[in-house]
Parts: C-alpha cells; structure tokens; sequence
C-alpha cells in the first residue's frame, strides 16, 4: 500500500507527516498540524535575525572605535610634535596599555624638549659670544694703514657679524613662544611692500584677501620678509598673489630672476646652503633666508615650496591655515 495515501489532512495550514514501516509491515505514522496563522513564522525569524545583525555590528562599530581611538589620538599627537615640540602633554590616564603609552610619549617628548633646549642654548651662546671678538676685529681692521686690505677685512667681518647675528634669529626664531592672533595678512604685506620700496625695491601685491589669519604676528611678518626680499633682490621684482581654500590661506611670492635648477628646489632650504657660491654678502646671502620662512611656516601648520614659474623666474609658495593648529584632544 502506498504510503502516502493512508494519511490526508486539512488544506488550511502546514503539516508534518512522518511514516515509518515497521518489521511486521505495518505503518507508523507520526504528524503534526501547525495553526494557519504560524505560516508567517519565516519572516519573523528573518526580520529577528535582521535586528541582531544590525545590533552586533553596532556593538562591534562601538567596539572598535573604543578600541582605536587612542591609537587615533596618539598618532594625531606624533603629527603635531612634529609642528609643535611644546605641546601639551597627553593625559596618561584610561586602561593599562593606554596609560602606558601615553606616559611613553611624554617621556620621549620630555627628553626631546630637553635635548633640543641644551643644543639651542648652546649655540646661542657660542654665536652671541663671537660678537665679542668680531667687534675687536673690526676696531683693529679700522687700524691698518693699507685701504683695500683695510676694506676686505671689513666686508670679511661684516659677513661673519651677518651670519652670527642671522643664526642668533634662525634660533630664536625656533624656540619662540610669542602667542598668535588674528592677523590681517594684506595690511602686513602692504608695510613690508612700503619697506621694500623705501629701499628701491619693486614689489607688487594682486589680489585681496578675505578674512585674517591666526598666528604670530612678528614670525609670519618675518617669514614673509625674508620670501619677500629673497624676490625682490634675487628676482628684479617681487609680485604677490593669493589663493583661498575652506581650511588654508596660499601666498605666491613670485620674480622675475632666472630660477634655480630642479634638483636644488630643496636643497635651498637647508640652512647656510647658498647657490650663488661667492663671499658677497650682497649677492649670496648668509642662506638661512629659506629655512628660517619654512621653519616658521611649519610651525604654523604650514608650509613652504619653490617651483619654477611656468613663464619664468622663481616662485615661493606660503600656505598658512586660517585657524591655528589644534591638539590631538584626550588618551581615554
């Protein structure tokens, strides 16, 4: 007898029929019949494992970002050690490993400040030192009979008194704390184009711009100083133009002098690098011009690059943001 012909049931709902033949022949019939309303049973248990997905990679999201986010703030504080050796120091508080790696850095940047203050003082204090001598120098220079032998030791001199009274700023320059404010960069540019002009200088500013800038109001004057007069000496002139972004503020100083080779783009910024390779003083420079503007730019938050100009001469390019520069925030 066909099996499945010895059961039937009623159309109205789903069934489980489950027949087995035992030793003897017979049949054993085991069913059940569920209620018509238990049809809908697949999209509740597809609808429940649709809210437990998006409750476990919540949970897991939440997670995860508790878990990263100190590794998050620790490398945001590395970046800004880099723009800011005086930085705040993190909190070293929160889970073990945390706290731990907090007071890692701390220490690291506590040694850092420390190495670097002992070289700064140091140095200083040989360059001020050599303004002594240089002084006796040229009050025995002064003493020499012979004219052009009188004048050389004098332009020598003038050169070297240059250098040391330019390293004494290159370093001041690098551990100032003068705090910053809102700047207005056009107004500051057009004192220095005024200053530049008083000395036959030609310098010519293009453009506006629309809102001030945070910083320091006597570095950024010498960063744009220095950019400013490298155009205007080396350059024939020194035009200025501006660019805007929603986060920074770009100020393109550009001559019209015969550029400088592709290769030597950043090596110009190292310090006492010169291209012109002569002792004038009026033609060379002491070569801390550059570093001492990208130096200063940098710990703004910003930077400094050369390129040459498409239609000739070199152009300096400052970008500076328009808020100044945050701390990474909290270790927790």
């Amino acid at each position: 007898m066909d099996p499945g012909g010895m059961h039937r049931f009623a159309p109205d709902g789903p069934a489980i029929l489950v027949q087995v033949r035992l030793l003897d022949g017979t049949w054993a019939t085991f069913d059940t019949q569920a209620p018509p309303e238990s049809t809908s049973l697949p999209w509740r248990l597809l609808a429940t494992l649709l809210v437990l997905l998006a409750a476990v990679l919540l949970l897991s999201f939440v997670a995860v970002r508790w878990v990263t986010r100190p590794l998050h703030l620790l490398a945001a504080a590395a970046d800004d050690l880099g723009r800011d050796i005086n930085r705040p120091p993190l909190p070293e508080g929160g889970p073990a490993e945390v706290s731990r790696a907090a007071r890692a850095f701390n220490t690291m940047q506590t040694r850092l400040i420390r190495f670097i203050d002992e070289r700064t003082r140091l140095f200083t204090a040989m360059s001020h030192d050599l303004k002594t001598p240089l002084t006796r120098m040229r009050l025995r220079a002064e003493m020499l009979e012979d004219g052009s032998l009188r004048e050389s030791f004098e332009a020598d001199l003038l050169e070297m008194e240059a250098m040391v009274t330019q390293t004494l700023e290159f370093m001041r320059g690098l551990n100032s704390r003068e705090p910053g404010r809102k700047i207005d960069i056009l107004g500051l540019l057009e004192g220095l184009q005024a200053d530049n002009e008083a000395m036959g200088r030609t310098v010519i500013i293009a453009g506006q711009v629309s809102r001030p800038c945070f910083g320091p109001p006597q570095l950024l004057r010498r960063c744009l100083s220095n950019l400013m007069d490298n155009a205007a000496i080396y350059g024939q002139r020194a035009e200025v133009s501006f660019g805007e972004s929603a986060a920074e503020l770009t100020i393109r100083i550009r001559d019209h002098g015969p550029g400088i080779p592709e290769d030597e783009l950043e090596t110009v910024f190292e310090p006492f690098y010169r291209l012109e390779r002569s002792r004038s003083r009026e033609t060379g420079g002491t070569g801390l011009g550059l570093a001492i503007a990208r130096s200063i730019a940098q710990a703004q938050g910003g930077d400094v690059r050369l390129r040459n100009h498409p239609d000739g001469g070199l152009e300096a390019i400052l970008t500076l943001p328009w808020q100044p520069v945050s701390g990474p925030g909290t270790m927790a």
